[in-house]
């Protein structure tokens, strides 16, 4: 049997005692199913005296993650301490600059400097695996890097922050509004340090700029996705969306048109009876569309310690089996400049404003529409009190642009109680 596969694992929270855990309680299965014996060397964390639950005493401490990634007897360095510089950072530049093959679960690290470090990996000759960066247990880095390597991909698409998924459907199930929501998840600890991370869709625009790039052959480039969180969505946008059939999710979106490569993270309505909108909880889903597969549906836990550490240990066992390709599925010289679409691809599109209840009010509004190209497909009223109406319409395909041009012109109308919220509706 070759030698064994040594790691340094930098980081001792929820994933990287998840990983610990699994190398001791599943080293024979590792073994068997790769050939090589897997082992840990070295560990590094905060404090070394912090009881975390699993038995550490037998592996040599860093307190440094820079010197752990430069050991001699450290093959793999397993980065999941989080954070897109500072030690991460650092740590993972040198166990490169090392020679050591890369394992990581941070997304923001890969999102904002994904580009030089798959440069100076591939010149060095090792690899960076990430899987745990995207959606948690789910293997979507693989389905797009092997499993769908014959195919020409035409959209990738999914709920990628199980937090919002969370707010959402418990607003929708509890009838309760976001504050209350929010203020639940911050007593259950499901939010990250900095809320705006999950709510403000930027946890999730990290792992849609890497799927981006394996999807489309681009460099990795964060600051080309329009980001929107859900801050702004309302419990009347969730029932009202639902009357009409429709679920609102934080949606991850990238296609490829003639107007370039379009990625997108923002609220969205899909069908409810569709795989994403049947997505309750905490749960995450990726859909891959190729043009000899066609449509393709992952769903799993995007986040917590068994699932992240399983996708961890996944790229270990690859790299013990000596498996070796470009990070971003094609060599990182190759990869394009990515730049922001010109434009988004026409969608229908939900409409919810307050209008003065007052005679033409809704006639002036359907008026604009109509000047900017935008038709009505449906349209309702709701309940309302002596001074405003509630008004919601769904277009007919339409080009941003346009809806934007005609929201724009409402302002002018005088009619309109308070600034009108759209939502784009996705075609599962």
């Amino acid at each position: 049997m070759p030698s064994p596969l040594r790691l340094g694992i930098a980081g001792l929270g929820t994933v990287g005692v998840g990983v610990v855990r699994i190398v001791q309680r599943q080293a024979a299965l590792l073994s068997a199913r790769t050939g090589r014996e897997i082992v840990i060397s070295a560990v590094s964390a905060r404090s070394k005296d912090k009881d975390r639950g699993v038995r550490l005493s037998e592996y040599a401490w860093e307190d440094d993650p820079v010197a752990l990634a430069k050991r001699d007897d450290v093959d793999v360095f397993v980065e999941v301490m989080g954070g897109s510089d500072g030690a991460a950072k650092d740590a993972t530049e040198a166990a490169i600059a090392a020679g050591k093959h890369v394992v990581s679960a941070n997304k923001a690290l890969l999102a904002m400097h994904g580009q030089a470090l798959a440069e100076a990996a591939e010149a060095k000759g090792v690899a960076i695996r990430y899987e745990a960066a995207v959606a948690g247990g789910i293997p979507c880095i693989k389905a797009l890097s092997e499993g769908l390597a014959g195919n020409e991909i035409s959209r990738v698409m999914g709920v990628m922050n199980g937090t919002c998924n969370y707010i959402l459907t418990r607003m929708q199930d509890a009838g309760l509004d976001y504050q209350t929501v929010f203020a639940e998840c911050e007593e259950l600890g499901y939010l990250e340090a900095d809320p705006t991370l999950d709510v403000g869709g930027i946890d999730a625009g990290h792992k849609l700029a890497l799927l981006v790039s394996l999807a489309f052959g681009t460099q990795v480039n964060y600051d080309a996705l329009q980001i929107e969180g859900i801050e702004k969505i309302t419990i009347e946008d969730i029932q009202q969306a639902a009357d009409m059939g429709y679920r609102i999710k934080l949606l991850g979106v990238a296609q490829r048109s003639g107007r370039g490569v379009e990625a997108r993270m923002s609220p969205c309505l899909v069908p409810a009876a569709s795989p994403l909108g049947q997505l309750e909880g905490p749960m995450n889903m990726i859909v891959l569309e190729g043009d000899s597969v066609g449509q393709i549906v992952l769903r799993g836990a995007g986040a917590g310690e068994g699932p992240t550490a399983s996708a961890v240990l996944g790229d270990i066992c690859d790299l013990a089996r000596g498996a070796m390709q470009p990070v971003f599925g094609v060599p990182a010289g190759d990869l394009a400049p990515s730049e922001r679409a010109k434009s988004a691809t026409p969608a229908a599109y939900y409409l919810r404003m307050e209008l003065a209840d007052k005679p033409g009010a809704l006639a002036k509004i359907a008026a604009v529409l109509g000047d900017a190209g935008v038709s009505i497909d449906r349209m309702r009223q709701y309940g309302h009190d002596a001074a405003t109406a509630p008004v919601l319409i769904v277009t007919h395909r339409a080009a941003q642009e346009a809806l934007e041009t005609a929201i724009a012109a409402m302002e002018s109308t005088g009619v309109l109680a308070s600034a009108p919220v759209a939502l784009r509706i996705e075609d599962i």
